[in-house]
């Protein structure tokens, strides 16, 4: 497996692997790897000739007063752990170098897509988001992306910018890998101290629990939500930064549900910020 930090070799490299006819697999991280980014790298491996992960922590994403100081890194182990899944290549650029001094272009997906939930919540966050994968994509010219469903909004605001940009990519959406006891895997598990660790839960048995209720007959939005508010906010150390069902085409607020739902909700758990989703269909029920 081959390291990279300099962005014209790894065009140059990644054009010598087309130039082999071969297709190429990206799948794009900040790093710190757990399950649920290996099991993005195995797809891309299933389904192409050469696998390119990067690991980048981009600031643009970051917030005041966030997390991009402290978000856990470790370059070594990620590497062992990406090589191990079927990686060929790991790009892994200096912030200063992706982002020299003068840097003042930007990528920007508006409307609801990326306005509300943690668009909402995090202001400029998706802008950075699109950036970066702008500036990635460009780079590595994949003919296949991998995302997890985890991160739904992001998954739909990056399926908008590679239509509404002509980009020629293949994006492939991949379930939500969880813990043993349902948590969504994230980096920022990390965070967590024992405590809030073992009521983490809370967050996917509420997403259950609504579901359970809509299986049942509930259709009503408000009533569901609230629902999942009293079983989180029934833990200590919770607090709801936004519960939300929403459409999964255009992520608009929904009052009755109907057709397929997303969702979705952030929670802090002491200074962590964790997200979760499920997707219901609700038609013919």
């Amino acid at each position: 497996m081959e390291l990279v930090v300099d962005p014209l070799i790894l065009r140059q490299r990644l054009s010598e692997i087309r130039r082999q006819g071969k297709s190429i697999g990206f799948v794009p991280t900040m790093g710190f790897l757990h399950e649920g980014h290996l099991s993005l790298i195995r797809a891309a491996k299933e389904q192409n000739d050469f696998v390119v992960v990067s690991i980048f922590v981009n600031p643009l994403q970051f917030g005041q007063n966030e997390d991009y100081e402290d978000y856990p890194r470790d370059l070594e182990n990620d590497s062992r752990l990406a090589e191990a899944a079927g990686c060929d290549l790991i790009f892994s650029p200096e912030a200063q170098v992706f982002y020299p001094p003068g840097y003042a272009t930007f990528v920007e997906v508006e409307g609801s897509i990326s306005e509300g939930l943690c668009g909402a919540a995090r202001p400029g966050h998706f802008r950075g988001v699109t950036t970066v994968l702008a500036k990635l994509f460009n780079l590595v010219s994949p003919d296949n992306t991998y995302f997890g469903q985890k991160d739904a909004q992001q998954c739909l605001v990056v399926k908008k910018m590679l239509q509404d940009l002509n980009y020629a990519i293949n994006l492939h959406i991949m379930p939500t890998v969880r813990e043993a006891d349902g948590v969504a895997m994230s980096s920022r598990n990390k965070y967590l101290n024992p405590g809030q660790r073992a009521v983490a839960p809370v967050l996917y048995q509420s997403l259950q629990q609504a579901e359970a209720l809509i299986r049942a007959g509930e259709r009503d939005a408000a009533a569901l939500k609230a629902a999942m508010r009293s079983r989180i906010s029934a833990v200590p150390e919770t607090v709801v930064d936004y519960i939300e069902i929403v459409d999964t085409q255009m992520l608009r607020p929904l009052e009755r549900l109907t057709g397929s739902c997303l969702l979705a909700l952030a929670v802090r758990l002491g200074g962590t910020r964790l997200i979760d989703n499920i997707i219901v269909n609700v038609e013919g029920q």
